[in-house]
């Protein structure tokens, strides 16, 4: 628990010192995000703010992290740091889509060499493939859902801390995912003093790519030897279910309207929904909060239930994510607000 406690007091430290020196940096060298039809931003907003999460997130694992997970430790922190990278280049020059798949890609299979991948089937193909699904569909959810003050960064941290606490639960404790998780949270914490609405940096891909990943990786090693592995799946399905769900809206919204789904932007997300229904900003963040909070209970009740409850609670996860959809989609398709007249 002493251990735990470290890792998120440094990674919070580190962030919270080191962050105002990454906005310094971003107007420096102009490193920043320029206002944009579909952007909630009025004025040019400093990058880098996921630099300092990155840099909490290593230093505190490489001071008080478990050597006895050396070798996943040491591939999952490359795999961070090169998707890290291709963040960082996106976010000063720009890269095209196909580049950062590629980057993402890269990132997965260094997770792979490293024994962390996904354990479902006997071909071990199949594992290896459905594991790079797995990793560049997180990381991107986690990317698209920065799209409003405060709003990645803290599902982030509600997952973290979701993920921290069912390592604990579990027995054995697994020692590695609540170190991640612990560093995980503490940087993202420490971000979040600056990101906050009005948020004076933003993480850029740098960030959003990285905690997608992380969270991505935690999703893989955790581990619940009780149940049967589909059943362990639906716990970091569950407790992932608001990028999941932000994910899915935009995708079936943006082919609805007969647009590209991953070059289209807009004003098509969860929170931008909320904000045509009549909410602020900050109101939209706190419901995503909310509902990200809800998935991680329905994660750690998937824990204990018998595997038929398990199977009844995850199939009405997906109906009220499926329902919400169609909902949204009828009351705010594209993010504005269908007239009653």
């Amino acid at each position: 628990m002493l251990q735990i406690a470290l890792i998120l007091l440094v990674a919070l430290t580190f962030s919270v010192v080191t962050t105002p020196l990454a906005r310094r940096t971003a107007l420096r060298t102009g490193v920043v995000a320029i206002p944009r039809v579909r952007d909630l931003h009025l004025a040019p907003v400093p990058l880098l703010g996921g630099t300092a999460i990155y840099g909490g997130f290593v230093v505190a694992l490489l001071l008080f992290g478990d050597q006895r997970h050396i070798r996943e430790l040491v591939a999952i922190l490359l795999g961070a740091t090169l998707i890290s990278l291709f963040g960082l280049v996106d976010d000063r020059w720009g890269l095209r889509a196909s580049i950062k798949l590629l980057g993402q890609l890269l990132a997965g299979g260094i997770l792979i060499l490293g024994g962390t991948q996904i354990w479902l089937f006997e071909q071990a193909w199949l594992n290896w493939a459905i594991t790079l699904f797995w990793v560049v569909g997180i990381t991107n959810a986690l990317n698209l859902l920065d799209n409003m003050d405060g709003l990645s960064g803290g599902v982030a941290t509600i997952a973290a801390a979701f993920f921290l606490l069912l390592a604990a639960m579990n027995e054995p404790r697994q020692v590695l995912v609540g170190a991640m998780a612990a560093a995980l949270m503490g940087g993202c914490i420490g971000f979040l003093r600056y990101n906050l609405n009005p948020a004076t940096i933003f993480m850029g891909d740098t960030g959003s790519l990285f905690i997608g990943f992380i969270l991505a990786a935690l999703g893989i090693k955790l581990r619940f030897l009780a149940n049967t592995p589909v059943v362990t799946w639906m716990v970091p399905l569950a407790v992932l279910g608001l990028p999941i769900l932000d994910t899915s809206l935009v995708f079936v919204s943006r082919l609805r309207r007969g647009r590209n789904p991953f070059t289209t932007p807009g004003k098509d997300h969860l929170s931008h929904r909320f904000v045509a229904l009549g909410m602020s900003k900050r109101e939209a963040v706190l419901t995503c909060y909310l509902i990200a909070g809800a998935c991680g209970l329905v994660g750690i009740y998937l824990t204990q239930a018998r595997m038929h409850e398990a199977y009844l609670v995850a199939g009405g996860l997906v109906a009220a994510g499926v329902a919400a959809i169609i909902w949204l989609e009828r009351v705010v398709p594209g993010g504005e607000r269908v007239s009653s007249a």
